[in-house]
């Protein structure tokens, strides 16, 4: 098999990791677990030059400089403009060879199993190559309601059909999803034949697919980046992959997988991917807790100290206090936007 073509989706500010990650200071470039930013991590797990071939990475211009500061010289595709993740990942297929299985994955996410990522990623590029767009699925461990869900259909290979996919679930749903072993969750990682995917984008939206091809067709290069022209491509809708083609299109399969994979999409995602203490704390050198479980501490200077509390989380950055109960940890993109 050739090599798998990674292409690194870099967009949006996490902003429920307020007050850390800021439009001026996203997500993806912070070092949230280890050494190794999101990003950075991203691009260590498709290094192996064995298995894959240089990282494509698509990002807008306010992230071009942290590319550079930690990605070095890779291939770098800047949108004009937001327009969600269809229009990204056309703007990349439409820069590669036709026949080359692209492999599609976020770069602020966390995977604490690269071997199972690989092996997972294998599996979803042998079924791309038979045309079918693949989805990489996690295994539930727990009745989550912040993810989206793939029901598994008739085995496929290493995979299988997708048979339906499923909003974000209520507490219930999800509990039935969990117990009937059929569901995993939609982790937004995704293979294809790069000409495959621009097929079906002709198909489903026809116009975003024109605007598309045209931005890349009035493009110009400079150096390793591609800059498409900017008229044409804001023109285009914004729209999800997953609404634009994984949910209309027929040849939709799922590849699914345990990696220890979080998206990191909140404060209570980070507390769970870090190590806790037997009380279930997550806490470094500049924190006391007494008499306190299942609390999380960061903070930029000054000492925190939590008492008698439990499921709290506090941060100190840039001289902004966060001080939030774990089962609020979605409402705090409100905050970074002004909210009371």
């Amino acid at each position: 098999m050739s090599l798998i073509q990674p292409v690194i989706l870099c967009g949006g500010a996490g902003t429920r990791l307020w007050p850390i990650s800021t439009h001026e200071r996203p997500k993806p470039f912070l070092k949230l677990i280890g050494e190794r930013t999101l990003f950075q991590q991203a691009l260590d797990r498709v290094a192996d030059p064995g298995r894959f071939a240089s990282p494509l990475v698509v990002a807008g211009e306010g992230h071009v400089d942290f590319i550079s500061q930690q990605a070095g010289d890779h291939r770098l595709i800047v949108e004009p403009a937001a327009r969600n993740t269809a229009p990204a990942i056309a703007l990349a297929a439409a820069r590669l060879d036709p026949e080359a299985v692209m492999l599609v994955c976020p770069s602020d996410h966390y995977i604490a199993d690269e071997s199972s990522f690989a092996a997972a990623a294998g599996r979803a590029a042998e079924l791309a190559g038979e045309g079918w767009l693949v989805s990489i699925g996690i295994e539930p461990t727990r009745p989550e309601t912040g993810y989206g869900y793939i029901q598994r259909g008739e085995a496929l290979g290493p995979g299988h059909r997708v048979a339906r996919f499923v909003e974000k679930p209520d507490l219930e749903r999800a509990r039935e999803f969990l117990a009937d072993g059929g569901f995993v969750w939609n982790a937004g990682i995704f293979a294809f034949r790069a000409g495959t995917f621009l097929e079906e984008l002709a198909r489903y939206r026809p116009e975003m697919a024109d605007a598309v091809r045209e931005a890349v067709r009035q493009g110009s290069e400079e150096g390793p980046r591609f800059y498409p022209a900017a008229q044409p491509f804001e023109a285009s809708q914004g729209e999800s992959v997953d609404y634009a083609i994984m949910e209309n299109t027929d040849h939709a399969a799922v590849v699914a997988a345990e990696m220890g994979w979080s998206d990191i999409g909140n404060w209570d995602a980070l507390m769970s991917a870090r190590q806790a203490d037997a009380q279930g704390n997550v806490c470094g050198t500049d924190a006391r807790l007494l008499g306190s479980s299942g609390v999380m501490t960061q903070s930029d200077g000054p000492r925190i100290s939590v008492v008698g509390l439990e499921n709290v989380i506090v941060v100190v950055e840039d001289g902004e206090v966060l001080v939030v109960s774990r089962d609020a940890v979605q409402q705090v993109s409100k905050l970074s936007e002004g909210g009371q």
